[in-house]
C-alpha cells in the first residue's frame, strides 16, 4: 500500500520520528526500527520472526521493496530525502526503514523445545557491534537459537539489527532473569555447555558432538565470570604464540563453524 507523504509532522509518521535507540523506546515502547537494504530484504522475508508494521522508505528506493512482493496491506510510506532525514532527526542514507515491533521473550523450555544442535549462550555482552555480528553468525551457520543473559545489551537496537544483516531478525532468542546463569539454565536442558576462553582446558576440535552443545561467550576483556566458567567445560581456540585474544563475534564465528560442520557430519 503505498502512500506518499509531504508533511513531516504527519502523525501517521510518528513511530519513525527520532529513531535513535533510547528515544524510541522512550516514546513507543517496544518498537524497533531496521534500517537498510539487506536487512529490509530478511524483514520482509518468509523467514523473518517479526511482521513488519510500517515502511519509510526513500522515493528513489521504491522499485527496490517493490521487487520483495511485501504484503498488500502493508502501509509504506514514500518520502523525498529531505523529509525522510526531518522525520528521523539526522541524514538516512539507506532511505529504507522497517518498523516493527518486540515479543515477549518465550520461556527457555519452549525456545529449546525442538533441542537445536547448537546454540549460543551470551553473558555480560555490551557492544551491539558485537551482538550483531554474533547473530550475523549465528544466522549463517545455522545455530538454533540464542541465550541472553539479564546483563547483555538489546539485540533489537537498530545498529544491532544492522550489524547483523537481519540475522536478529531470523534467530530465536531469549532472554533471562536477572542472578540466572546461562551456563546452569543451558545444562538443565540437557546441552553441553562449552564456554570459550583463551585459558580454556579443551581444544575446540576435541569437543565430543554426541549430544547439543552450547557456545557460552562472554564480554571482551573480562571475558566469562568465573560462576559461568566453573558451571560449564572450558574450551579454548589455539592462536600463534604470544597472542591470547579474539574479538567476540569472530570467535563465535569460528566456533560456530566448526560445531555445526561436524554436527552434521555426525548426524
Amino acid at each position: 500500500m503505498i502512500i506518499p507523504v509531504t508533511d513531516p509532522s504527519d502523525p501517521r509518521l510518528a513511530p519513525f520520528m527520532n529513531v535513535r535507540d533510547r528515544d524510541l523506546r522512550q516514546t513507543h515502547g517496544n518498537a524497533f526500527i531496521a534500517e537498510g537494504e539487506s536487512v529490509l530484504a530478511v524483514f520482509l522475508s518468509t523467514g523473518s520472526r517479526y511482521r513488519p508494521e510500517a515502511l519509510l522508505i526513500a522515493r528513489n528506493r521504491v522499485d527496490t521493496v517493490l521487487a520483495w512482493s511485501p504484503p498488500d496491506d502493508l502501509p509504506i510510506f514514500i518520502a523525498d530525502q529531505e523529509l525522510m532525514d526531518t522525520v528521523v532527526g539526522f541524514p538516512i542514507h539507506r532511505g529504507l526503514l522497517g518498523l516493527g515491533r518486540r515479543s515477549p521473550s518465550p520461556p527457555l523450555a519452549d525456545l529449546l523445545a525442538d533441542h537445536p544442535r547448537v546454540v549460543l549462550g551470551l553473558v555480560g555482552l555490551a557492544n551491539h557491534d558485537n551482538m550483531g555480528g554474533i547473530f550475523r553468525n549465528a544466522a549463517a551457520f545455522g545455530a538454533g537459537a540464542v541465550v541472553l543473559d539479564a546483563t547483555s545489551c538489546d539485540p533489537h537496537y537498530r545498529k544491532a539489527i544492522r550489524v547483523s544483516v537481519g540475522g536478529v531478525l531470523n534467530v530465536p532468542f531469549t532472554r533471562l532473569d536477572t542472578g540466572s546463569s546461562v551456563a546452569a539454565a543451558l545444562a538443565d536442558q540437557g546441552y553441553r555447555v562449552l564456554a570459550l576462553s583463551p585459558r580454556g582446558a579443551m581444544r575446540l576440535h576435541e569437543v565430543p558432538t554426541d549430544r547439543p552443545v552450547a557456545l557460552l561467550l562472554g564480554t571482551e576483556g573480562p571475558g566469562l565470570p568465573d560462576a559461568e566458567m566453573s558451571a560449564a567445560e572450558t574450551v579454548r581456540i589455539d592462536m600463534a604464540s604470544g597472542f591470547d585474544s579474539l574479538n567476540v563475534a569472530t570467535t563465535s564465528g569460528i566456533a560456530l563453524y566448526e560445531l555445526t560442520r561436524r554436527m552434521a557430519t555426525r548426524s
